[in-house]
């Protein structure tokens, strides 16, 4: 099959179109005829050498495809070929043909093309696990997103807000009145603007119920200060890197703060599953009805896979970008 390769970690311009084996499915495998791939900060850090995939995982780069069930394992009961499905996979999406556990296939939405259903699994299944599982976000708590308009970022402003929380986000300028468009009450341009201080004037001193964060160590300590009794820290990514240089630890204990990492990808599978039927549970028909839709920045040919990840690590993208297989 065809499939984006690459010989030695490096700049984007090291992905090329190449061959590779086809996937043979397992007992409880879909092999999927892949139609788009949506991109992730883990395909960047992976072709640059510093996430390798996990143990069985395929080499090829991608985490969310949507496409054709093309053959099923022998105890496949729940799929049939010629369904189109959606979902989140370990590696390999980066290819023509694809392997996906059965329980972690989606049904591809009616209303939605295969480029839309691909921007899906890993922004939103991230934002339901941060926002529901682990922050247990109720209606009327206030709860601030850093990277608003990353494609996390507009997943969990739509579920915020279908959840009747308070949103404040941080982003650039440019990016503020998409992040308005789709649910948040307040948005921070972290350039100019210090997120702590108006974080506390939005809640009139008592700050957020909920953090999430991407940007880590340059955050942490403004993080703390700006949330409230009882709140919680998520943190998801360290894209401003991972160290604290100091901390006064008087602040947790005062607050009572819960700090958590989570990374979803080195998840176990049965952790993995539970989530996506659960987020499934909770999301496709919201899909469906238009409450929740992916949002998409852009959409390329596979072929210029290397202009998609330069234009990601840019950070010019508002919401997903996508890869069309041709």
């Amino acid at each position: 099959m065809k499939a984006i390769i690459f010989e030695a970690p490096g700049e984007p311009n090291v992905l090329k179109l190449g061959e590779f084996n086809t996937p043979e499915p397992k007992e409880n495998e879909l092999l999927v005829k892949v139609k788009a791939i949506a991109l992730n900060r883990a395909d960047t850090l992976q072709r640059k050498g510093k996430y390798p995939p996990p143990a069985g995982a395929s080499p090829i780069l991608g985490l969310e495809i949507a496409g054709v069930v093309t053959n099923t394992g022998k105890k496949v009961t729940k799929w049939d070929k010629g369904n189109e499905i959606f979902g989140l996979i370990p590696g390999g999406g980066y290819a023509e043909y694809a392997v996906i556990n059965e329980e972690m296939a989606m049904p591809v939405p009616n209303n939605l093309s295969m480029h839309e259903a691909a921007a899906i699994p890993e922004a939103f299944l991230t934002a339901y696990q941060s926002l529901i599982w682990y922050g247990k976000l109720k209606k009327d708590e206030t709860v601030l997103i850093h990277a608003g308009a990353s494609g996390v970022g507009t997943a969990a402003i739509q579920i915020a807000s279908e959840l009747g929380a308070k949103i404040v986000v941080t982003a650039s300028k440019q990016k503020h009145q998409a992040c308005i468009n789709l649910g948040a009450e307040m948005t921070i341009d972290y350039k100019s603007e210090s997120f702590e201080k108006k974080i506390l004037e939005f809640t009139n001193g008592k700050g957020a119920d909920l953090i999430i964060d991407f940007i880590g160590g340059p955050y942490f300590n403004q993080d703390i200060n700006s949330l409230n009794i009882d709140g919680m820290l998520i943190i998801l990514a360290m894209l401003g890197g991972g160290k604290v240089d100091e901390f006064d630890l008087k602040k947790l204990l005062s607050k009572r703060i819960t700090i958590l990492g989570s990374t979803l990808r080195s998840r176990k599978l049965d952790y993995q599953i539970k989530l996506t039927k659960e987020f499934s549970e909770f999301a496709l028909k919201k899909f469906n009805l238009g409450k929740l839709h992916p949002v998409i920045d852009s959409i390329f040919e596979w072929d210029k896979v290397a202009e998609a990840h330069k234009y990601m690590e840019e950070n010019k993208n508002i919401g997903k970008i996508v890869l069309i297989v041709n």
